[in-house]
């Protein structure tokens, strides 16, 4: 077989040389409304526990223990003596006024100050009168889940939500034949509305449960997102596997004597800067449960 020839000469090309924009260093892409924090970790001193493997210091623990037992102190307050505008969703009376103020608390977040309530009391509306809050400057507290960007959009989300349903109290109770822990995971998934993070959804539904309105009961954190929580819990328990860090979240819960839902507000106030902890709703002058903090230091083996 004879070799097949092109018909012409072909003469090496010039390439041209095209300008390319100066890179800069490369940044990894983080997912709108996560907030990135960079915390110095206290020096490994060589504490362990089983209980979380991924604690290295004494100073990382006694901090965890605490955060713990403050947030199984506010559980216990909102069942027994509900601060501020809480007190008016477990006081009885209309169930979908009662359900529409607690989407607000929990949406816009009470402030870390003398007035928890002041900035979700200036814009609340009802629900009878299907008017939505007016949003525009409202404060907001560090769960928060509003943006300002997208406006109302969560809001309306949420009635067309609850409208689906034929009520906010349909969409909340389910199936009659639920029990709490199924009602509050089959409610937090159906709850994915725009913009309403984990933290907002879990912290409704803990509420609610804790006031009374309808029976909710969380039976994992429900971790694995992006969330300040699962971060922390990651931190906390040495292992990312979300089926794992629930295992391990309900073993510390139980060691300690609290509450799974104690454990989110928990790990979320442990993860953030020391001295920078959320109360939501308590105010500054709250404090860890004495009983929950021995129950947890014990857990912890504190000392």
């Amino acid at each position: 077989m004879r070799p097949i020839v092109s018909s012409g000469t072909t003469e090496p090309r010039e390439r041209r040389a095209t300008p390319r924009p100066a890179k800069g260093p490369r940044r990894a892409a983080t997912p709108p409304g996560v907030r990135v924090r960079r915390l110095e970790r206290p020096a490994d001193d060589g504490y362990r526990s089983e209980l979380v493997p991924g604690v290295r210091a004494s100073a990382d623990a006694e901090r965890l223990g605490e955060q713990i037992a403050f947030a199984a102190g506010r559980l216990a307050r909102l069942a027994s003596e509900p601060p501020g505008l809480y007190a008016e969703v477990a006081a009885g009376g209309d169930v979908e006024e009662r359900a529409w103020l607690a989407f607000l608390i929990a949406y816009l977040c009470p402030l870390d100050g003398d007035d928890p309530f002041a900035g979700i009391g200036a814009v609340r509306t009802t629900w009878g009168s299907g008017e939505l809050p007016t949003l525009d400057d409202v404060e907001t507290g560090p769960r928060t889940a509003h943006d300002p960007g997208r406006g109302q959009e969560t809001l309306e989300a949420y009635r067309g939500w609850a409208g689906r349903a034929g009520s906010q109290s349909q969409a909340f109770t389910g199936e009659e034949s639920w029990g709490p822990d199924r009602r509050f995971a089959r409610v937090f998934e159906r709850l994915a509305l725009p913009r309403l993070h984990r933290d907002a959804r879990f912290d409704l539904l803990a509420t609610l449960g804790r006031l009374g309105v309808f029976e909710l009961r969380a039976g994992s954190l429900q971790l694995g997102g992006p969330d300040e929580v699962t971060v922390a819990a990651k931190r906390a328990f040495g292992i990312g596997d979300p089926l794992l860090l629930e295992r391990r979240a309900a073993a510390l819960a139980n060691a300690c004597g609290v509450p799974l839902e104690a454990l989110d507000l928990g790990l979320f106030n442990w993860g953030r800067p020391p001295g920078g902890r959320a109360t939501l709703g308590l105010g500054p002058d709250a404090e860890p449960d004495g009983g929950a903090l021995e129950a947890a230091r014990r857990a912890l083996e504190l000392g």
